[in-house]
């Protein structure tokens, strides 16, 4: 599986202890940062990450900040994204089985550096239930395309955005 993980400082430390985990394991990692502990703004990574899911460039997002709830703000903007913050081991195994979640967010000052791993492996290796779940997740896909429109324009805007902030650094 090809995995896009973000963090901002906060979650810095968290994704450093976990990327070797996720290539132990046998995924592909597409890092969007942050590589230093400077203070930034979470929107500017979780947008290009959630930006390669929209792109079907990578399967699947972990981001990570703090309380997990800022990553889980943005990334919830974007058509066909569904970020979940977990806190443990069920919570990530019922964004998976009934939600079809495909973006984990968690709290680095919560959660310790075991407790995410455990997580993180419950939510990827636990499969879409299908069935009932799929109208629902369907659902919402049909309230995202009345909303956006054609998903490509998003994606377009997107892009031009995450550009511009680039080059404002």
């Amino acid at each position: 599986m090809i995995i896009a993980i973000a963090s901002d400082h906060r979650g810095l430390h968290a994704k450093v202890h976990l990327v070797p985990a996720l290539t132990g394991a046998g995924h592909k990692v597409e890092d969007f940062g942050v590589h230093t502990s400077t203070a930034c703004d979470y929107p500017d990574l979780a947008l290009p990450a959630c930006l390669s899911i929209m792109n079907k460039k990578v399967d699947r997002a972990i981001l990570i900040d703090g309380s997990g709830i800022g990553m889980s703000i943005v990334a919830n903007k974007l058509p066909g994204i569904r970020a979940a913050v977990c806190h443990d081991e069920l919570t990530a195994e019922i964004s998976r089985r009934y939600n079809d979640a495909n973006a984990l967010c968690l709290a680095a000052d919560l959660l310790g550096e075991e407790l995410i791993k455990r997580i993180v492996k419950v939510w990827l290796t636990t499969d879409f239930e299908l069935g009932r779940h799929s109208r629902r997740v369907e659902k919402i896909g049909l309230w995202e395309d009345c909303v956006f429109g054609q998903r490509g324009n998003v994606s377009t805007l997107l892009e031009s955005f995450i550009a511009k902030k680039a080059a404002e650094s």
